[in-house]
Parts: structure tokens; C-alpha cells; sequence
């Protein structure tokens, strides 16, 4: 077992699930990590939340200033995972090249492999500039009480160069889709079911509100992003009605409306009372409320460092790779006031296997993860002036 290997199971033995959201122990680890390599390192909590602990490390100082940020927390193991697991889901399994565990991809492997990196070049001389590792909670339920709180307390500083560590494969992705998630609560009125027709019923109403949605996500296939594709409009959750023999007076659905960059929320929003206001409710009424939304993320390749980075993932593969999307959402949201150039996403394995059962990270892209970014961080910070971006 490598030394990345090792780190990731000890990573992964250590229970860091959002909700509830209680990091102290796994924030405590990575500090106790990191301390030898003589880097500034703050384990930090918004007061709101305690228990809901990140970690900031700095090496060096002046510029350039480069950040490498993971997150520290996974989701729970759901209701639908448990007896499906092939091993206990915190005790890492290496098996047919593969590491599983709890956050084996999401997100203790690049959290791992950006330890690895920060440490190698830690440990070495004639280093310039700043280097910044975070590790943050609370990525899982949107960031509000991690990244988000880190950045707007002024605990991050702005950054030349940020990789965003999620399962890209390796590859360098450049953007993700924002999300605006809202509720719809059609009102009727309620009576007896004997008579049904004497009320207006609520479920019926929004039943009509679910297919214009269902007819408003195809017209978004008409926009498109090079990277993310098109937009989506995705109704999840229903809830309405008390028993059978009444007509229901209240019915909530749960949209969520992922955006790709370059949609505005406000115009969104109007898209989606637009939606509303154009369907026959009769005698129902139906509003739009509680609001969420996050942005979109898009960034390119056009810094010194950007270009470099490309450079030694496309040397790691022997070949030019071509730049990528990232679907899922994540923390790089809450970095794009840090940004002063570049910012990617970045690391091995694949989102379509995190959050489930037997969640794993192929140990030769773990492996190549930690050797890209060691490779970047001493072509960016060490060596002579003039070889430098």
C-alpha cells in the first residue's frame, strides 16, 4: 500500500457525514497531518455551527498565490445503501485495483492526493509564492456553512490559480452548471369525497403544473453549453392530500432548474411564473416560493498557470486532452470572487459513483491525481525565475 493509499484509508475510517454535519474529528486528523510541514494551519467553524469544522493550511507567502481545495465531508450512508455494501463502508477495501469506501471519490481521494502534493512540496527548497490547502465541510448540503463562510470571513485570499478537487477522471474541467431549486403550493378548497365537485382539488392542479414543467424542460433543450450541454427543469418531490376520501386543499412539488453559464437566476425565476401563470388551474391558486439558488461556474485556460496545468495533465496521459465539463455541482461556486485567473475542477474517478453503495477510486488515477498536482506545484513554485509562469 502506498502512502496515498494509506492516507485515504485513514481518511475514510474517519466518519464525516453531512447532515448531521460534525467534522471535528476529521478536521483534527488533516491539522494534525499537515502540522509537520511547517505550514500556518487554523482549524476554523462559523459560530452558527461549531461543530461544522474546516481547515485552512498556508505555506510560504507572496505571490503567486496558488489554492487547492477539497471537501471534508461525504453524505450519510443512505437508507438504500445499507446491507448492499460489500464491506463496511468505513473500513477501506482494496479489490481489483480498486480502493472502496465512504468518500473513496467524493471527496477523500482528492482531498487525499492535494495532502500528498502540498506535503512534497513542503519539504522542499528554494519554494516561492503562497500555497493554500483547504479542506471544507459542509460541501454536501451547499457550502453555506464551509467554503462560503471561509470566503466571506475573510479566512481564503484571493488566488492566482485554484484547483477544486471532485471526479473529473483527470481531466480538466472547466465549468458546472448553477441551480435554482423553489417550491410550487397550489391551494383548493377542501370537502368530502362523496361530492368531489362541490371543492377544487389542490393535487389535481398541480398535476397540471407538473406536465408544463414537464413541457418547459423540453424547450430548454434549445439552449446548450459547449461543456454542460443544456439546461434542466426537474420536478423531485410531491406532497399533498391527507386521506383518500377527501379533496386534498394543499399541494407542494419541489423543482430543481439547473442552469448553465450565461442564464441569469432573476430571468429564471420569471421563466418559472411564466410556467405557472400559463397553465389552467380554474379555481386553484399556486405560487412560487422559497427560492434557492447557486451559480454557475465557468472559467477557461487562458493564465500562465492554467495552460500550465493542462501541460502536466496532458503529459500524465501521453496525449492532449480536451477539456471537460463537470455536471454535478460544487464548492468552486462559493471561490469565483477568490479568483484572479484560472480555476478548474480536477480529480480522479467518477461522480456517478459517489453518494451510492460500494463507492470506490481506481487506485492508478488516485495515484496520477497526486503526481499531476506535486508535478504542477513544483513547476509553479519551484525552480529557477525565468522557468517559472
Amino acid at each position: 500500500m502506498t502512502r496515498l493509499e494509506a492516507l485515504l484509508g485513514e481518511l475514510i475510517r474517519i466518519p464525516s457525514p453531512t447532515p448531521p454535519g460534525d467534522t471535528r474529528a476529521i478536521a483534527a486528523f488533516i491539522a494534525g497531518e499537515l502540522e509537520p510541514t511547517s505550514a500556518s494551519v487554523h482549524v476554523l467553524a462559523p459560530p452558527e455551527k461549531p461543530e461544522a469544522r474546516s481547515v485552512v493550511a498556508t505555506l510560504g507567502e507572496g505571490e503567486p498565490v496558488l489554492m487547492l481545495h477539497a471537501h471534508l465531508d461525504t453524505v450519510p450512508v443512505a437508507g438504500d445503501e445499507q446491507g448492499r455494501w460489500s464491506h463496511d463502508p468505513l473500513e477501506p477495501t482494496i479489490r481489483d485495483g480498486r480502493l472502496y469506501g465512504k468518500g473513496s471519490v467524493d471527496d477523500k481521494g482528492p482531498l487525499a492526493a492535494m495532502m500528498g502534493a502540498f506535503g512534497a512540496l513542503a519539504g522542499r527548497e528554494g519554494r516561492r509564492g503562497t500555497l493554500v490547502l483547504v479542506a471544507a465541510a459542509e460541501e454536501e448540503v451547499g457550502g453555506q456553512l464551509g467554503t462560503k463562510w471561509l470566503a466571506d470571513a475573510g479566512h481564503l485570499p484571493p488566488a492566482d490559480f485554484i484547483v477544486v478537487g471532485e471526479q473529473t477522471h483527470n481531466r480538466v474541467a472547466l465549468a458546472h452548471k448553477g441551480v435554482l431549486r423553489a417550491s410550487v403550493t397550489t391551494r383548493g378548497r377542501s370537502v368530502h369525497a362523496t361530492n368531489p365537485d362541490r371543492g377544487i382539488n389542490a393535487i389535481t392542479a398541480t398535476a397540471r403544473i407538473v406536465l408544463a414543467f414537464e413541457r418547459y424542460h423540453a424547450v430548454l433543450r434549445e439552449r446548450t453549453h459547449p461543456l454542460l450541454g443544456h439546461p434542466t427543469c426537474n420536478v423531485g418531490v410531491i406532497q399533498g392530500g391527507s386521506t383518500a376520501n377527501a379533496v386534498p386543499d394543499r399541494c407542494t412539488v419541489q423543482l430543481d432548474r439547473r442552469m448553465i453559464p450565461g442564464e441569469d437566476p432573476e430571468v429564471v425565476e420569471q421563466e418559472l411564473l411564466g410556467v405557472i401563470a400559463d397553465t389552467d388551474l380554474e379555481d386553484a391558486t399556486a405560487e412560487l416560493h422559497d427560492l434557492l439558488f447557486s451559480s454557475p461556474v465557468d472559467s477557461g485556460l487562458d493564465t500562465a498557470y492554467g495552460k500550465l496545468f493542462q501541460t502536466c495533465v496532458d503529459e500524465a496521459f501521453g496525449s492532449p486532452q480536451e477539456t471537460v465539463g463537470y455536471l454535478p455541482g460544487s464548492d468552486a461556486k462559493h471561490l469565483m470572487t477568490l479568483k484572479r485567473g484560472d480555476m478548474v475542477i480536477f480529480g480522479p474517478g467518477s461522480y456517478e459513483v459517489a453518494h451510492a453503495f460500494d463507492e470506490y477510486v481506481e487506485l492508478t488515477e488516485l495515484a496520477a491525481c497526486g503526481a499531476i498536482l506535486t508535478r504542477f506545484l513544483e513547476q509553479a513554485l519551484l525552480g529557477d525565475a525565468d522557468e517559472r509562469p
